[in-house]
């Protein structure tokens, strides 16, 4: 199966024909998230790897993760499960050491034709993830995320990678461009002027660049060592309170939408409401108290 990433991955296709199915990271010893549905994946697999932390990992190792629709539908409904859940409070996206997600299905997209892929809304619901999860999601990036792989990274809130992990937009290599947001994401990220020059030769960048650039949070020396500190930065955030998790969430991602006057102003409201909540009564008084608040996540 060809990938978005055609000329960054010419010659791992046949490689990839060998690969073992994905297992789960190595660095953490992690429980099956399980229900009669989410057992039946076969694209992706769903854990709790941690205390709150909830787990998905894309599963397609013969295509390096390509995106097909199928993997997006499922991928859709184990966020849809995580997000309603009461006992998950942070989740990790990632794929395997080899590939996060080596860019979308070729095989699918090719024969598509305008009015096909505009009645349909073709990709349109690779973006459900930004609208309907309300939890933090840190993407661990391992190997190549290109095309709609790098895109589906940079839907997450948090971009975690190895140093040298290979993003990119190589669509112009296609004769076409990015359609799931690489455009509008990657230039608020990085700027307009390297976002360009990314965008307009399909040049790809590696993870050390990503972090330098203000892309990824973090770029770690080895995938155990991404995997580890993805799975520490989710349990951490998992242990405050739910709410203003959610309301931090909230106001961060209004400043990629609002002006600076508005945003702010958008910010205090939020801030002046979780004065109603009980989490900051309680943590407030922990904090006087020099003792550890135990949220009530109300």
């Amino acid at each position: 199966m060809r990938s978005v990433a055609f000329n960054s991955l010419r010659g791992l296709s046949r490689a990839g024909s060998r690969f073992q199915p994905a297992t789960l990271p190595r660095v953490a010893a992690a429980r099956a998230y399980s229900t009669p549905a989410e057992n039946q994946y076969e694209f992706i697999q769903v854990s709790e790897p941690r205390p709150g932390v909830g787990q998905v990992t894309l599963n397609r190792p013969k295509a390096l993760n390509a995106l097909s629709t199928p993997l997006i539908t499922e991928l859709n409904t184990a966020l849809l499960s995580l997000q309603s859940s009461p006992t998950i409070r942070s989740i990790v996206l990632t794929g395997s050491e080899r590939a996060f997600a080596a860019g979308a299905d070729i095989k699918e997209m090719a024969p598509l034709t305008f009015s096909k892929a505009y009645l349909e809304s073709f990709i349109e619901s690779w973006s459900n993830l930004t609208f309907t999860t309300k939890k933090p999601i840190i993407a661990a990036v391992s190997g190549h995320a290109l095309g709609g792989g790098c895109e589906l990274a940079m839907m997450a809130d948090i971009i975690y990678c190895t140093k040298t992990a290979n993003f990119g937009q190589p669509e112009i290599k296609l004769g076409t461009i990015p359609g799931a947001g690489g455009s509008q994401r990657l230039t608020r990220a990085i700027g307009k002027s390297k976002a360009m020059e990314l965008i307009l030769t399909g040049k790809s960048f590696s993870g050390e660049e990503a972090e330098r650039w203000g892309l990824a949070a973090r770029a770690y020396g080895s995938y155990e060592e991404l995997m580890e500190q993805s799975l520490k930065t989710a349990e951490t955030i998992a242990g405050y309170s739910k709410v203003a998790v959610q309301a931090a969430k909230e106001v961060v991602n209004k400043s990629q939408e609002l002006g600076l006057r508005d945003g702010v102003e958008y910010e205090r409201r939020v801030f002046h409401s979780l004065f109603g909540s009980q989490d900051q009564k309680i943590g407030m008084k922990a904090f006087a108290e020099k003792g550890k608040a135990k949220w009530v996540d109300e």
